[in-house]
């Protein structure tokens, strides 16, 4: 299996905080968020290499970081050459860029660069290679107002997904999809179909949506922590949680 965390965001909506460091080399309760999440692909015994995917603004400090640490994990930083947040591929067309230049060969497993989340990710993935499909783990905001601001979907009784809508006025369901996708070596050449329709290239949520109108998508519900640092409150709210945890 190989990991991808997609770290090619420019951080805007935490100025000045992210003006000269990415997002994901931010400290939340004193450990980037990074680290949080490369400890996590450390646990996976079946993975074997994880892409930190990101753009040339930070490539530099990506390496230099990874290079300076250790992990269990192979851990190679890709660059998608873009230079600000205008020009940015977006999150789905950084997917593809790694899948067209690396051509792995195995399951993957990607998180976005600015998650962080309490659920045995062990778990997630035998319940993904289970299912044999694309699988996106689900977390309940337990709230309609709130859930205004996620892509939310909806599942059946199988957990399988039968909905999902981004940023929906009128939710249908309180579960948001949170950033963590398990792609099927098998299913890796829909996003190559999806990249030629012409639909959003940004939120993966676009992605799950499309997929999930053709094929089979899975949700994963977890109730542990989870954390969305999207921006200045969220990042306080999570540093402050994480502080009290690790004392």
């Amino acid at each position: 299996m190989k990991g991808l965390i997609l770290a090619a965001g420019y951080g805007t909506r935490l100025y000045p905080l992210t003006l000269d460091r990415p997002k994901a080399l931010v400290k939340v309760g004193g450990r980037t968020i990074l680290e949080r999440i490369l400890r996590k692909f450390d646990a996976i015994e079946s993975c074997d290499m994880v892409y930190v995917i990101t753009n040339d603004k930070f490539y530099d400090m990506f390496v230099k970081w990874i290079r300076d640490r250790n992990f269990t994990t192979k851990v190679k930083v890709i660059n998608d050459l873009t230079t600000s947040n205008e020009d940015r591929l977006g999150a789905i067309g950084d997917i593809d860029l790694v899948i067209e230049t690396e051509n792995p060969t195995d399951d993957l497993l990607i998180v976005a660069g600015d998650n962080l989340f309490e659920f045995d990710i062990k778990d997630f993935v035998v319940s993904a290679r289970t299912s044999g499909h694309f699988t996106v783990a689900l977390y309940d905001v337990k709230d309609r107002k709130l859930a205004q601001r996620y892509g939310i979907v909806s599942i059946d009784g199988s957990r399988k997904v039968d909905d999902f809508e981004e940023k929906p006025a009128r939710p249908k369901s309180t579960l948001a999809s949170t950033g963590i996708y398990y792609f099927p070596k098998s299913k890796l050449a829909m996003l190559k179909d999806y990249m030629k329709t012409g639909q959003a290239k940004d939120a993966p949520g676009n992605f799950v949506k499309w997929i999930s109108e053709k094929d089979s998508v899975y949700g994963y519900v977890f109730e542990e922590g989870w954390y969305d640092i999207g921006d200045k409150n969220s990042l306080e709210k999570a540093d402050i949680e994480y502080r009290k945890r690790e004392l």
